[in-house]
């Protein structure tokens, strides 16, 4: 409950940033908050906004979303069978399959405790997802900058706190690594938002080395 509380208040000051971001480029608060709701994907939503605010098409936008959350399909065969049966209940508990939820989920050893963990992070989660987006938005209303008060750096420091205990395998290292090195170089010769879609050529890096080489490593 302690580690469920701790990433719900990093959560919402995410969610935050988003609002904060998103009114100042431009986007009516209404909207910005429903897609809080609705796509509950903080990665897409910021993807979302800065290629809508750089005057990317809405099918470049869906499309980018789409291959973002790509994810989303291992994560449902690695935990789909914690939803039950019902289809109610499988339509809500894939609406809550985020990040956290699934890691915290993972992270448990008996299928009860897996099934709390999920439940529990993922209800908490979004419970503050969307306030804390809308209320961001108000905020940004008032400030105009958010950079200002750092609130455009929440959302990367709490990607980077979240990658930080895999980054000890070596596969995983690589290929953030190569990614980084991608979206800062197609950065100033791409629009914003797809940088982080160049920087998933980096998983490449995450494939098994040849045996020799990996002998020698």
């Amino acid at each position: 409950m302690r580690d469920v509380l701790s990433m719900t208040l990093a959560m919402a000051i995410v969610g935050a940033s988003l609002g904060a971001i998103a009114v100042s480029k431009g986007v009516p608060l209404w909207m910005v908050t429903l897609m809080g709701a609705v796509v509950f994907a903080g990665g897409s939503e910021f993807m979302v906004i800065g290629l809508i605010s750089a005057g990317a098409a809405p099918v470049t936008a869906v499309l980018g979303g789409l291959m973002l959350n790509a994810r989303h399909l291992p994560f449902g065969l690695a935990i789909g069978g914690l939803f039950g049966r019902s289809w109610p209940t499988r339509l809500i508990g894939s609406h809550l399959m985020i990040d956290e939820s699934v890691a915290f989920a993972m992270a448990q050893k008996t299928e009860a405790g897996k099934k709390r963990a999920y439940w529990l992070t993922g209800i908490a989660l979004y419970s503050a997802w969307a306030p804390s987006v809308f209320l961001g938005g108000l905020l940004g209303q008032g400030v105009g900058d958010p950079g200002a008060f750092g609130l455009d750096a929440a959302m990367p420091a709490a990607l980077l706190a979240l990658i930080m205990p895999s980054l000890r395998e070596h596969r995983t290292l690589r290929a953030v690594a190569v990614g980084a090195l991608i979206a800062v170089v197609t950065t100033p010769v791409l629009p914003e938002g797809l940088p982080v879609m160049a920087a998933l050529v980096g998983l490449a890096a995450a494939l098994p080395l040849p045996k020799k080489l990996e002998e020698a490593r």
